[in-house]
């Protein structure tokens, strides 16, 4: 869902028949439902169930993708989309059903398994959906990611065990109204301060109410008996920490998809570029996430023996590697595969230890929750990233490059050494985590945590 549109970048304007502007909300809009379904979706789980959660969210991106599938006009494909944004949370919702079913000691490899394919994912699915795109009619995209979903739609009702657990209270209605309000405002004016002007009406009007907004919810949740954030549960070291450093890991993994396929594509005439198709480009990434997929064992086996917050620590220290080895070899493609598969290997160890500090520090009815706003804070850390990737490579431009505003070297450099910075601040930020923080309590006696409600 991710990179499924990524290929149609440039022909979304003709392809849906509006403005370049307006053609962007088919990304935005993915991009902000995300945001407000991981925290929402989260907190439904855990007090109606995260099978039943799950099947809808998986039900919500099949929709999507038949929507998008029929539609050739710009407002049925943006709803589409954004259907298909609100199934993102099936991956906190999933690592929570693990938590709950699995035994102790299957639990580390296959939450590191499973935080690996938000990786693997999006390297295989960039060549293929850029493959589709130039052989074939750009709706079988869509037709395709709606047949995956159905089929891991009957996967999950006829595999996936429901959880016994629940949370107690009531669905907290305006907290999610309130972070809803304050999430868009806030990644509204990062994904679109750089059309608008950063120091434009718009983008700080947005966010001023984004700060506004959300200190209110704050306020208000501290006061609800069952909130939807549970900010004082939050606000423990291990749980702020790791969520701050998620964050970081956010931005530093998506400058990899941003500056890598731009340095494969640039013409040879920059003087730096390789002329690679989209294809091909993407060919060239998807080790990465082959890569991330093989050390999810490994991961595991650390976290296991030293605990996740060595494996995060060691994550965000082999991501800046990944960045400093690129700067040094971007002379042939294979370098730069090279490069770029040391990055995603850092990548697959973070995302792999995220989860199970998070899960080390909430009790058991609150993990789809807590999960769910871990996800958030890596969304927000991407969209930072590709904010201020973007206003480096737009103002660090060649002079000299045909008809297209194409970057200059300096300017690559710059992003690359930008992420490599944030990732050795999120190796900074982790090293503060307790070593090995005591699991939480569950406040809810047993039988209550094990009642449906």
């Amino acid at each position: 869902m991710q990179t499924i549109v990524v290929p149609l970048i440039p022909d979304l304007p003709r392809l849906v028949n509006s403005t370049p502007a307006n053609a962007s909300w088919i990304i935005t809009a993915t991009l902000l439902a995300a945001a407000v379904c991981n925290p929402v979706s989260g907190r439904l789980g855990d007090l109606y169930g995260k099978r039943r959660v799950l099947l809808v969210s998986l039900a919500l991106m099949v929709a999507g993708s038949l929507l998008c599938a029929l539609s050739t006009g710009l407002l049925p494909v943006v709803a589409g989309r954004t259907l298909q944004g609100c199934s993102i949370g099936v991956i906190p919702l999933g690592i929570s059903i693990m938590r709950d079913e699995l035994p102790p000691e299957r639990l580390p490899s296959a939450m590191a398994l499973m935080s690996a394919t938000l990786g693997v994912g999006g390297a295989i699915g960039l060549p293929l959906a850029a493959f589709i795109a130039q052989h074939a009619d750009w709706h079988m995209l869509f037709w395709l990611s709606a047949a995956v979903g159905a089929v891991a739609l009957l996967l999950v009702a006829l595999v996936v065990p429901e959880s016994p657990l629940r949370s107690g209270g009531r669905f907290d209605v305006p907290g999610a109204i309130g972070l809803s309000a304050g999430l868009i405002c806030l990644l509204l004016a990062i994904t679109k301060g750089g059309d608008w002007g950063w120091g434009s009406g718009p983008t700080l009007g947005l966010l001023a109410a984004a700060v506004a907004v959300l200190l209110a919810w704050g306020f208000m949740e501290l006061r609800v008996r069952a909130p939807l954030v549970d900010l004082r549960t939050t606000a423990r070291r291990p749980v702020l920490l790791t969520n701050l450093a998620s964050v970081v890991v956010g931005f530093a993994m998506l400058a990899m998809s941003l500056v890598l396929p731009t340095l494969l594509q640039s013409p040879p005439e920059t003087g730096y570029g390789f002329g690679l198709s989209l294809v091909e480009a993407g060919l060239c990434l998807a080790p990465g996430g082959l890569v991330m997929m093989l050390l999810s064992p490994l991961s595991a086996q650390v976290s296991r023996r030293w605990g996740p917050k060595v494996t995060l620590i060691a994550g965000t220290l082999v991501i800046a590697a990944g960045y400093a080895l690129t700067l040094g070899l971007m002379r042939s493609v294979w370098q730069v595969v090279a490069a770029a598969s040391v990055a995603a290997a850092g990548v697959g160890l973070a995302y792999a230890a995220m989860p199970a500090l998070i899960m080390s520090s909430v009790p058991p009815s609150e993990t789809a929750a807590a999960n769910g706003l871990n996800a958030l804070m890596r969304s927000i850390g991407t969209s930072a990233s590709s904010a201020v990737t973007s206003v480096v490579l737009a103002h660090m431009v060649l002079t000299t490059s045909g008809p297209y505003r194409l970057p200059s070297l300096q300017g690559l450099q710059v992003a690359l050494l930008i992420a490599c910075g944030v990732a050795l601040l999120g190796a900074l930020i982790t090293s503060f985590i307790p070593g090995r923080p005591r699991p939480a309590r569950d406040p809810l006696t047993p039988d209550l945590a094990r009642s449906t409600g």
